[in-house]
């Protein structure tokens, strides 16, 4: 996919009362100029993703694959906040000339949402064909069917939720709480501060990504008698570790889960139900069986609750991650109601 950078020069007015003087986001598209007509897949990214679906959905993204980027013009856009988006707590204050750190403002799920239309705006887009987000993405796509109801025909809502439950609010608290444990992020002195808190903060994530059978079916340990079990706390530790090798900071980390407990989008609408009412584009919700912080009956009450909805499941034992990993599953659930006429 090719790589762009879309710059708003003017302030960027948030939800929660604050503002961005400037506002610069990297979005990724198909490798060429978008073609009016053509259609739109629309992906929206997870937490610690990136713009480039082809790199942390290789087996989703790309020519050939269900999203095929010379058969779609597919669009993915960094969120603010995320380190892989120009415009977070490590980039430049301009009121300073210093990076924000724990001077950033906090933005919610709703600020993600009208930063990415401010690009479909930009791209001349006036219609997505297709939707799609899982996780946080999934609450980027949920918010978007409302905010713009007439200009998205099919959503997909993978592995979400239409509000934050105290059980993730839990697991994000948890791992504020490690960072705060990390004298060098609370010292903010430098954008490399809070490592080992991130690495840390990492680990308790995981621990929500995965589930039982995937921890127990992988990390046993290979060795009858060993004394202290280790493997599991070895695997901890290198995702802890993977996570900062991948130049993601502890700043843009602890935004990006109040990001994650902004999540309700019955806020200043009348309640969830009403706000799920105003969704005109048909929709299917995809549960993952094995899913601890987004469960599948979770899921089913959403998909009652909309209209022109399907729900379908996949089956795996990487628990939230599946939707990463179950590539050919997912293919053969989302294929039919992408290429459906209505």
């Amino acid at each position: 996919m090719q790589k762009h950078v879309f710059r708003l020069d003017k302030p960027f007015e948030l939800e929660a009362g604050g503002r961005l003087e400037r506002l610069e986001l990297v979005y990724h598209t198909s490798p060429r100029e978008y073609r009016p007509g053509e259609k739109v897949v629309w992906i929206c990214h997870a937490l610690t993703g990136n713009s480039n679906p082809m790199d942390w959905w290789p087996g989703m993204v790309g020519p050939g694959l269900i999203f095929d980027t010379d058969k779609y013009y597919v669009v993915c856009v960094s969120m603010i906040g995320s380190p892989y988006g120009l415009t977070c707590p490590v980039s430049t204050n301009p009121a300073t000339g210093k990076p924000y750190l724990l001077d950033f403002p906090k933005y919610t799920v709703r600020d993600i949402v009208r930063a990415i239309i401010l690009v479909r705006e930009y791209l001349g887009i006036d219609t997505i064909d297709l939707l799609i987000g899982p996780s946080i993405g999934g609450f980027q796509a949920l918010e978007w069917v409302i905010m713009e109801p007439d200009r998205i025909r099919k959503a997909i809502f993978l592995a979400t939720s239409v509000r934050a439950t105290p059980f993730l609010t839990a697991f994000n608290e948890s791992q504020r709480m490690a960072l705060l444990a990390d004298q060098t992020f609370v010292a903010a002195e430098s954008p490399e501060g809070g490592r080992a808190g991130l690495a840390c903060a990492r680990s308790i994530a995981l621990i929500s990504y995965r589930c039982y059978q995937g921890y127990n079916g992988t990390q046993y340990e290979l060795e009858e008698d060993t004394l202290f079990a280790d493997r599991a706390a070895s695997y901890q530790r290198y995702q802890g570790k993977k996570l900062l090798d991948r130049s993601f900071d502890a700043y843009s980390y602890w935004y990006l889960t109040y990001a994650l407990d902004s999540m309700n989008i019955g806020r200043g609408r009348g309640g969830i139900g009403n706000a799920l009412k105003q969704i005109q584009a048909r929709c299917l919700v995809v549960g993952v069986d094995s899913d601890v912080i987004f469960p599948p009956a979770q899921a089913r009450e959403t998909a009652e609750v909309l209209h022109h909805a399907e729900y379908r499941e996949i089956s795996s034992h990487f628990g939230h991650d599946g939707f990463l990993v179950e590539a050919d599953q997912l293919t053969a659930i989302l294929q039919p109601f992408l290429t459906a006429e209505n």
